[in-house]
């Protein structure tokens, strides 16, 4: 018979941060179901051509913390 989710839930704030880092993706994992090749497929084409792009000089690199201030003060507006 399985345990009842609160009793679940309290043996899971009794972990570590890493134990719990570890369960997130397992969880992450199970609910997503296995990774779809062609997706992937996709995606390692897309950071390629986004890698190429970069490395050629055609798009200006913006760092994080620019990024999220601009995005920061969109929102407050």
């Amino acid at each position: 018979m399985a345990r009842p989710i609160s009793i679940i839930q309290e043996e899971i704030r009794e972990l570590s941060t890493s134990d719990k880092e570890t369960l997130l993706r397992t969880l992450w994992e199970e609910l997503d179901g296995p990774p779809d090749p062609a997706v992937e497929a996709e995606w390692l084409e897309e950071v390629q051509r986004r890698s190429r792009e970069i490395d050629e000089g055609l798009v200006e690199c913006i760092p994080a913390e620019e990024v999220f201030a601009r995005l920061e003060a969109l929102i407050k507006k």
